[in-house]
């Protein structure tokens, strides 16, 4: 008897049908890779299993016994965990009460708070995630961390079934290399993983049946021994993507943003950048480098301690992200529920809040002006689904809502464009039409920082790479020519 078996699943919001039949089975010790573009059903899926959404029809038997989660704490009941791709986390808890939340040790009544960290750490330690302090706080973690510490709750109930929304997103290094020792462990321990990601390689290396989503409908299940990438990419976009990364032989202006000496405590240390107009820079470090530290410095969300920066040669103090924006600087951020998105609003008005003073008439705003713009943003970028600038923006597959992120930027027509994990958790077509935006900006004379974590993209997608090493820039390499055990090596300190 199967483990899990999904039976003509279906789903549907005001009659409109999104899952149209999904047959899934796996059993103990499987790991399934779903694969799919962005809008092809899988967030839904997801939330299905999760016990987030009810099916409209179909079968959920888990064991052999038919089940309809109809809430979190029903999957939970069933052995079925899950690890969304965007972040859950209390922030202003530790990782510890993060992890023990309902479950913590007690002496006398009271809290043991010793053998509580105790328990954490030998969590994380079991797990293979030594890095973290089970005593910080989860919201001072970066995006990576804090991706393991989700990772890492979801595993204390050992659950029979485990669902991984793209958990390695934000991962790189040894990390990463945790992460899929962990999966294999898992499998080796008769988990089911659900292995839910548009890395390819990743299905094709941790899979033993990959199933294959478009348009809410499963289309084909393989296994890795029978597939390959083009071929998976073919059958996600119906189409072959022959050259992923466009051609940057572009012709670069004159200095855009610069910095001399910029530093900010022990997050970054005397960094010396130039990015010129119609340049794309690739900015490349392991987790705990200060990529992210130093792109939101660089757009005033925090301050430095020492240095300068230019914007087109001139000096700026940037006290605010207002400051940085009057300036023609924009930063599309890693996190982007948390700071990229305002979930409470709809697609259009996501968008248009970049630009909310420049439609506003008289205190009122233009909604016939806000809308053309908005409009031509989300035809621009193919923003799907059609029509869908009046639906709230999380009803947006998280592609979708990347596409919506960067949109409401454009709108503002940045003279530099920051980009921090742009093509997290998004399908390849949809990092070809990112890459192609980019590439589109730059030759319009658009300076682009492109912070990153995929060794490919940091090299494919930029004219030449940076590489922080503990908050300082330990190398710079023409992207043309250069390889990823070049960038590597430098990044771990080993580069001669």
């Amino acid at each position: 008897m199967k483990l899990l078996q999904l039976k003509d699943v279906r789903k549907a919001y005001a009659g409109v049908e999104v899952l149209h039949g999904v047959d899934l089975t796996g059993d103990r010790g499987e790991v399934i890779g779903i694969v799919g573009a962005n809008g092809a059903g899988k967030s839904t899926l997801i939330k299905i299993l999760a016990g987030a959404e009810t099916m409209t029809a179909g079968e959920l038997l888990v064991d052999g016994e038919s089940t309809t989660p109809g809430s979190p704490h029903d999957a939970h009941r069933h052995g079925i965990r899950t690890v969304y791709q965007e972040l859950t986390l209390a922030p202003e808890l530790t990782v510890t009460e993060n992890l023990l939340l309902g479950r913590f040790p007690r002496r006398r009544r009271l809290i043991d708070w010793r053998a509580a960290h105790h328990q954490a750490r030998d969590l994380l330690d079991d797990i293979g995630f030594t890095s973290i302090d089970p005593r910080q706080k989860a919201g001072r973690l970066s995006v990576a961390k804090q991706q393991m510490v989700e990772i890492a709750k979801a595993l204390v109930s050992k659950p029979r079934i485990l669902v991984l929304d793209e958990p390695s997103a934000v991962l790189a290094g040894s990390d990463l290399a945790a992460l899929f020792a962990l999966v294999r462990r898992l499998q080796q321990q008769d988990t089911l993983v659900v292995y839910i990601s548009h890395r390819l390689v990743e299905v094709l290396d941790l899979a033993t049946q990959i199933v294959v989503m478009k348009d809410g409908a499963v289309i084909a299940t393989t296994t890795p021994d029978r597939t390959d990438e083009d071929e998976l990419i073919r059958l996600m976009a119906g189409r072959r993507l022959e050259q992923i990364y466009p051609d940057r032989r572009a012709t670069h202006g004159p200095p855009a943003l610069s910095t001399e000496n910029l530093s900010r405590g022990n997050e970054f240390r005397d960094i010396d950048l130039t990015i010129h107009k119609g340049e794309v820079v690739g900015l490349f470090g392991l987790v705990g480098s200060g990529r992210t530290e130093l792109a939101h410095c660089l757009f005033g969300a925090t301050h430095p301690t020492g240095g300068r920066i230019a914007v087109g040669g001139r000096p700026h103090t940037f006290r605010t992200p207002q400051d940085a924006i009057a300036a023609g600087l924009a930063l599309v951020t890693e996190d982007r529920k948390g700071s990229g998105i305002v979930p409470d609003l709809t697609v259009r008005e996501n968008v248009a809040l970049t630009t909310l003073y420049a439609t506003t008439r008289g205190g009122l705003v233009d909604g016939r002006a806000q809308r053309r713009a908005v409009e031509t943003m989300v035809d621009r970028l193919d923003i799907r689904p059609a029509h869908c600038a009046t639906m709230p923006i999380v009803r947006l597959s998280g592609g979708n809502q990347q596409k919506a992120v960067l949109a409401k930027w454009l709108l503002k027509q940045p003279r530099v464009l920051i980009l921090d994990e742009p093509t997290r958790g998004v399908d390849m077509a949809t990092r070809v039409a990112i890459y192609r935006m980019v590439d589109e900006l730059a030759r319009a004379g658009v300076a682009v920082l492109l912070i990153s974590s995929d060794l490919t993209e940091v090299l494919g997608a930029t004219d030449r790479v940076l590489v922080l090493r503990e908050g300082r820039i330990a190398g710079e390499l023409r992207s043309e020519g250069a390889t990823e055990d070049q960038v590597l090596a430098y990044s771990i300190g080993r580069a001669a």
